[in-house]
């Protein structure tokens, strides 16, 4: 009997709420980035969630990272969406959201956001245990929602990706930081599927 995926944490849920209305003001167009990652190539990687944990491409999971702005909130809903479809608990595939404030938010006030983005998460890991449990999955939802609040640009730029660019881009890694694919797009289930045959 098939079970309805698991929700993945949305912009929306992490982004709604007239709290955060405020915080967003336009500072300028997209500039080019020299730096692109290649597939096939290692690239050791060291990300901070709003949890304050690090997380690593090369730590040993297979390591999906979705690049998403505020208005990419469809896709990025869509990525999680398959991603659960295909690694829904397991602890060796882990999907992070790394969202590109495009520097837009003021030093005194990130404190505010990382606040509501954790606060999101901890209903949306609710909503994700429920799921768990028609799985029999038996694991903390709330170990398994990453969000990457870039603020400054210096996450997106490891990725080769301009901090003031609107680009979308989906990445996965292997355990071992081997970037395996990219995507400007939202990647099919089978397409995903392939990936992280080929990075287990």
């Amino acid at each position: 009997m098939n079970h309805p995926a698991p929700h993945r944490p949305s912009l929306r849920a992490i982004f709604r709420g007239p709290q955060c209305f405020f915080l967003f003001v336009v500072l300028g167009a997209a500039t080019s980035w020299a730096v692109q990652l290649h597939p096939g190539n290692t690239y050791p990687l060291t990300f901070t969630d709003v949890d304050r944990d690090q997380l690593s491409t090369a730590d040993g999971h297979v390591t999906i990272i979705s690049v998403v702005t505020r208005r990419d909130e469809a896709k990025a809903q869509t990525v999680g969406d398959t991603y659960s479809q295909i690694a829904a608990g397991d602890p060796k595939v882990r999907l992070i959201t790394l969202v590109n404030f495009q520097q837009n938010i003021l030093l005194p006030l990130r404190g505010i956001v990382s606040a509501v983005i954790r606060n999101r998460l901890d209903a949306e890991a609710k909503e994700v245990q429920k799921s768990y449990a028609e799985r029999h999955i038996n694991r903390n939802a709330r170990d398994d929602l990453y969000v990457v609040a870039d603020f400054d640009g210096k996450a997106v730029s490891q990725l080769g990706i301009a901090p003031t660019s609107s680009e979308f881009a989906v990445f996965i890694f292997d355990g071992k930081g081997r970037l395996v694919r990219r995507w400007n797009d939202v990647p099919t289930l089978e397409m995903l599927t392939q990936a992280i045959k080929e990075a287990r």
